[in-house]
């Protein structure tokens, strides 16, 4: 398991390896085909921050080798906002007073009809709080079932299953998990997830390899940037997409840097990350591995989206609602997080194909 993977790496070593990074180390990893560990360390590095446009250059030209000048559209359906978790930065905390709501098969069905006439997406990724009591595994396979009526990919981000769990849910037609360790930092990992399953480390860090084992298709990877050093943390997540493709080559994998951004309760972020950083981790990240999607969503603005779609990113979604029914059902219940790029779908549409890019709404069938 991970877990006794990432006991090799000293947290404190590792943020000490990346700021002692030197030009002459950007430049010996920027000359590279493959990457290391260390040529990533580099390439995040505050000494690289002199070189994103040769990153850019290099990233852009890796992504569309690998991807072509196309991007895969997505939007997320939140389900219920039923959770056990008292997650010190989310609105969904357990202990925000406001109205849980879990959908019921048919306002899923109606949240589905929405999309549908919101963008032609095929591409649904269904959200739900943590909540294995009121929205385990029966409800999360309920809901797949509904889904599959209307898109044909479906993935999850839920609490973290069992292998068998994630198993039978690939059965009911799951393609895609998506789960944010939120940070990798182990000692403080429990300072922000205090109580609730989310609370154990090792069950969500391990989560991955019962992911792997179960067969599922994409796993999709992040932290949260805004808890722990961003650099840091992105090493660790780095170091377990390598163990991951390794140990689990058949599977496809993608990653997500997701920015804090309000919500209910009022945590602020130990650590702001600005638009130049973003755009060095996703060029670093290409350069590193060729294969991986990179995703960028609504938290982030429509400026920063509409330049880093040319330069990295490989999907992207629009037009997201980050609260249960939010399309349809509940369109006023408490969402998530605020969103930042608040155009519709067809908006985000034309401004990919104003530069000259296809927004690929389905890329795929069931058999």
């Amino acid at each position: 398991m991970f877990s006794e993977e990432l006991k090799k790496y000293d947290w404190e070593e590792t943020t000490r390896l990346i700021a002692s990074k030197t030009a002459v180390d950007v430049e010996r990893a920027l000359s590279k085909e493959h990457l290391s560990i260390d040529d990533f360390m580099a390439l995040i590095s505050p000494a690289a921050s002199g070189y994103l446009e040769q990153m850019a250059r290099k990233s852009q030209y890796h992504t569309r080798r690998r991807f072509g000048k196309t991007m895969s559209m997505y939007i997320p359906m939140y389900i219920t906002n039923s959770c056990t978790n008292a997650c010190v930065y989310c609105g969904f905390n357990r202990h925000n007073r406001f109205e849980r709501v879990i959908l019921t098969p048919d306002q899923i069905e109606d949240e589905c009809k929405a999309i549908k006439d919101l963008a032609p997406f095929d591409n649904l990724l269904i959200v739900t709080g943590e909540n294995p009591y009121a929205a385990g595994t029966p409800y999360i396979e309920k809901a797949l079932q509904t889904a599959g009526r209307y898109f044909n990919n479906l993935t999850i981000e839920v609490m973290p299953l069992s292998e068998e769990d994630y198993s039978r849910l690939t059965k009911a037609g799951l393609y895609g998990v998506v789960c944010f360790q939120e940070t990798y930092h182990r000692e403080n990992y429990k300072k922000y997830h205090p109580s609730g399953m989310k609370s154990d480390f090792e069950w969500r860090v391990n989560g991955f390899d019962r992911m792997g084992a179960a067969g599922v298709h994409k796993i999709g990877m992040g932290v949260l940037i805004g808890l722990e050093d961003w650099r840091t943390d992105v090493t660790m997540l780095a170091l377990h997409l390598e163990y991951l493709r390794k140990k689990y080559w058949k599977t496809r994998y993608s990653v997500n840097f997701p920015r804090m951004r309000p919500s209910e309760g009022g945590f602020q972020p130990n650590v702001v990350m600005s638009d130049r950083e973003l755009a060095q981790l996703i060029f670093a990240f290409r350069l590193f591995d060729n294969d991986v999607d990179i995703s960028i969503s609504t938290r982030e603005t429509p400026h920063f989206r509409d330049h880093i779609a040319s330069l990295g990113a490989t999907s992207m979604s629009a037009g997201s609602k980050t609260e249960p029914g939010g399309y349809h059902t509940y369109p006023q219940a408490l969402e998530q997080f605020s969103v930042s790029d608040e155009r519709t779908p067809h908006e985000v549409a034309d401004s990919l194909r104003a530069i000259g890019y296809e927004p690929v709404w389905k890329d795929w069938f069931n058999s």
